[in-house]
């Protein structure tokens, strides 16, 4: 996650190609090549735009202020199949959905000038939950 000098999180838009999604059978893949980020760090040096924050922020050293660098990433991220299924409605907050609890791995990899990382390999045990899910909400709640 970056925060641009607007204070404003913002995403990337991908390829239309990079998203494959198949609801009925609670699978889905997003696989994404070489995308231009920046690396922040960490979340303090993200949210501060890489001021870090101060020993009295956070005992007992702060986190030093680190700028951000450009870095591409590669990552396929794949949700396969449901474990388990919830249903949910509440039109007093005007959103409902369906969610899938999934089997998910994820192969990740980051290039910096000096700098390069690989994630083991995927492997499904490592996953705690990840979820898939259709929702309407707002005006979109009908």
């Amino acid at each position: 996650m970056h925060v641009d000098r607007h204070d404003v999180f913002w995403m990337i838009p991908a390829k239309d190609n990079a998203v494959q999604v198949d609801f009925d059978d609670a699978q889905a893949r997003l696989k994404v090549r070489n995308l231009d980020v920046f690396d922040d760090h960490d979340l303090a040096n993200s949210l501060t735009q890489g001021l870090g924050l101060p020993a009295s922020v956070v005992p007992p050293n702060g986190i030093p202020p680190i700028f951000p660098v450009r870095a591409k990433v590669s990552f396929d991220i794949v949700w396969d199949g449901a474990i388990d299924t919830a249903q949910i409605n509440n039109p007093s907050e005007h959103f409902k959905g369906t969610f899938f609890a999934t089997q998910t791995t994820i192969k990740w990899s980051s290039d910096q000038d000096g700098f390069s990382f690989e994630s083991e390999p995927p492997n499904p045990v490592r996953n705690l939950l990840s979820v898939l899910g259709r929702e309407k909400n707002g005006v979109f709640f009908t």
